[in-house]
């Protein structure tokens, strides 16, 4: 692989018109299909098969009521009481919008809501119709707040994206010393972004995508696009160097750094793409988004980027080395890397013992992990959709907000009787308020209940009513328990489920993956294991900031509770292509160095020697990347932004750079062991560049590629 990604670095850079042209070509194409045909996302949860979903359609079969229509609840509050007089013209004026039932009021009369049906799905409602609805409900000037998800809009901020680019941008001006070097990584990563994106909103006119579809995909597509960018601009000065011309730096740049990057997003894309083992439509859609997303990356690193550096020139070294590349790779004093390894090396058991400990201490809140879907509950203090939930509550009671809708199937006629059993049988379970009376449908052979929990809609007492209500059966009929509620219960506890069989998956074909790439058994096993230190820490931190509330306000964060059902999925997902980015990119150049000749340590020091810089300033850029989007309002988005920045930092610094190389010291030549029946099988895939050096070497030609330019061409 190495020698055909060799042939595609000096095509890249000898052609680089062209493949600028190509690339500017794709890029336009993308934005004239996202303009076509793009739609509006969607933030509904659901999942085929479950309890909960097979009831709602059989709602929308028997009754004609599709949960599918757009629909909000106004509410209002008033300590002087309120009256049908009071609301008459708000409620006028919403029935010109929609269909709008008549106003329900507390028993004090201080709250009242009206609910409002439209008779399309949310995607349908546009922001005008959003903002009329909200001007209708406050005709007359009394107070009112808005819930419901056609009253949410979706904030189109980039803040997140212009910090990670900022702190970005400051990490690779420190590491090259080059305006040049530190903008070409994030150029291309951002023309990476705007391909996936714009592929993306072409997708929503065929799929349904959740909202924060795109919002997952820049941020991973931004943090690969800029390290995997990184590891080949570093690479490409390497060889400019040790004197080689433009084009055959670029070559071997793309041979060596670029066969890491090809694995090493592959390694990315199984664990994105292995989330539709889960089963789950809308994390399918997630995955295989942020996924593409990754591809492109990996795609813009091997032909784009080598393009760029044709037209960066000798532009592409600082100032005061472009007379004499060389000076690049002089050090006058040991390089941090090689003297951290030296430490590390010297004390290794102290260095991994120590390692250890943090991480453990760090992972500890871990064991309170809860787990729920996002509600109004968890909705910023200050937002209508918070303020309508409390005021519901306070006015109704706490399970006012997470109704249970109970269907009941039965013969021809025999629905009235079964409902009435179900009644009472219902009424007389643990946290319930009220059951309401059925409504059968018009042939009588299906009808419905409503139960109102006297707990919150996440509380662990409401998910305890669903199983006790699921746990009773009916004489000669069914009975199934549905909404919005029973729905998040019967999500969370599919992805709960669905985790061993996908953690199982994901390690499995990286495992395999990484025996490709390094050609042993225990390394591969090391990293695996460091990965799952390093999700450990990860899920501790989130669970004390977020579900507890340690150091919130240092991040913003308004409100706590149960974190979000697909969190661990996701992050355990995301974390493993991430972790395994500097395993590879770090190990590989190790293991290269071993292969080459040299003592077990002594590769480990030349491997850190190499690497560290990069891997730190690559770790840095993810970090940053990441921790901007604490700054988000989706809850799903800030607390996987902050978990994605922790975990990255305790992978990069603690285990790839500490645990890391005190294990390979520990294991010496042990570490590189391949049992030699499974040396014969498994394919040689060449990611040093050993064969590639090899071929080039026999072949003892003068580097035929043009001389590096001194300017753009």
């Amino acid at each position: 692989m190495a020698t055909l990604l060799y042939r595609l670095g000096r095509f890249s850079f000898r052609r680089r018109k062209l493949t600028l042209a190509g690339w500017v070509l794709l890029l336009i194409a993308f934005g004239v299909g996202a303009a076509t045909l793009s739609a509006p996302t969607t933030s509904a949860f659901s999942i085929p098969g479950t309890e909960s979903f097979r009831a709602m359609e059989v709602i929308a079969e028997k009754f004609g009521a599709s949960s599918d229509n757009a629909s909000a609840k106004v509410v209002y509050t008033s300590s002087a009481g309120l009256t049908d007089a009071e609301l008459e013209p708000a409620v006028t004026a919403l029935k010109k919008l929609a269909t709008v039932a008549d106003p329900v009021y507390s028993s004090n009369k201080q709250t009242a809501y009206v609910t409002v049906t439209y008779d399309v799905p949310v995607t349908d409602v546009s922001i005008a119709e959003r903002e009329e609805l909200i001007a209708a409900g406050r005709t007359g000037g009394v107070a009112a707040e808005f819930s419901g998800e056609v009253t949410e809009t979706v904030e189109e901020s980039h803040a997140s994206e212009a910090l990670g680019i900022i702190v970005a941008a400051f990490v690779l001006l420190i590491t090259f010393g080059s305006l040049v070097a530190a903008g070409l990584p994030l150029v291309t990563a951002i023309v990476g972004v705007g391909v996936g994106m714009l592929g993306i909103e072409i997708a929503t006119g065929f799929f349904d995508l959740s909202s924060s579809t795109s919002a997952l995909a820049t941020m991973l597509g931004l943090a690969v696009g800029i390290d995997y960018a990184l590891f080949v601009v570093s690479r490409y000065r390497h060889e400019i160097a040790t004197g080689r011309a433009g084009e055959e730096a670029a070559g071997r740049a793309v041979g060596t750094a670029g066969s890491a990057v090809v694995f090493a997003g592959l390694t990315v894309i199984i664990a994105l793409v292995a989330l539709s083992v889960t089963g789950v439509p809308f994390l399918t859609a997630m995955g295989v988004a942020a996924a593409f997303t990754v591809g492109v990356a990996v795609l813009i690193t091997l032909s784009l980027v080598p393009a760029v550096l044709g037209f960066a020139g000798m532009r592409i070294l600082p100032r005061k080395h472009r007379a004499d590349p060389a000076a690049v790779e002089h050090h006058a004093k040991v390089p941090f890397g090689e003297m951290w390894a030296r430490n590390v090396l010297r004390h290794r058991w102290i260095a991994l013992v120590l390692s250890l400990v943090m991480i453990g201490a760090v992972a500890l809140p871990a064991m309170d992990l809860r787990l729920a879907l996002p509600d109004d509950s968890t909705a910023a203090e200050d937002s209508t959709q918070r303020k309508a939930y409390d005021q519901l509550a306070a006015g109704f009671g706490a399970g006012f907000n997470g109704p249970l809708i109970v269907v009941i199937e039965a013969g021809a006629g025999a629905a009235q009787a079964a409902a009435i059993q179900a009644q009472q049988l219902i009424g007389d379970l643990d946290d319930v308020v009220t059951v309401s009376d059925p409504v059968a449908n018009g042939s009588g052979d299906t009808a419905m209940l409503t139960v109102i929990p006297d707990s919150g809609a996440t509380s662990e007492a409401t998910k305890d009513l669903v199983h006790d209500i699921r746990a009773h059966s009916l004489v000669g009929a069914t009975m199934a328990v549905t909404g919005a509620t029973a729905v998040n219960i019967d999500v969370s506890e599919k992805l709960t489920n669905a985790l061993i069989p996908y953690l199982a998956i994901v390690v499995g074909l990286a495992f395999v993956l990484l025996m490709l790439v390094f050609r042993s058994i225990l390394v591969p096993l090391k990293a695996t294991i460091g990965f799952l230190l390093s999700v450990a820490a990860a899920f501790g931190a989130l669970v004390a900031v977020f579900q507890k509330g340690h150091l919130a306000g240092l991040i913003g964060l308004e409100t706590t509770g149960p974190l979000v059902s697909i969190m661990p999925i996701f992050l355990i997902g995301i974390l493993f292509g991430l972790a395994m980015d500097y395993e590879v990119f770090l190990v590989t150049r190790t293991r290269e160095e071993y292969v080459h000749g040299a003592a077990p340590d002594d590769s480990v020091i030349s491997g850190m020697r190499h690497g560290a810089r990069v891997v730190t300033a690559a770790a840095l850029i993810m970090m940053s990347v990441f921790a901007g989007f604490i700054l988000a309002a989706d809850t799903i988005i800030k607390s996987l932004g902050f978990a994605l920045a922790f975990g990255v930092a305790v992978d990069a610094f603690l285990v790839r750079m500490t645990i890391v190389p005190a294990v390979l010291s520990l294991f010496g030549r042990a570490a590189w062991w391949l049992p030699g029946w499974l040396d014969r099988v498994l394919p040689n895939v060449d990611v040093e560049g050993e064969e590639l050096t090899r071929r080039l070497r026999e072949e003892s030609r003068p580097d035929s590629g043009s001389e590096i330019p001194a300017a753009a061409a």
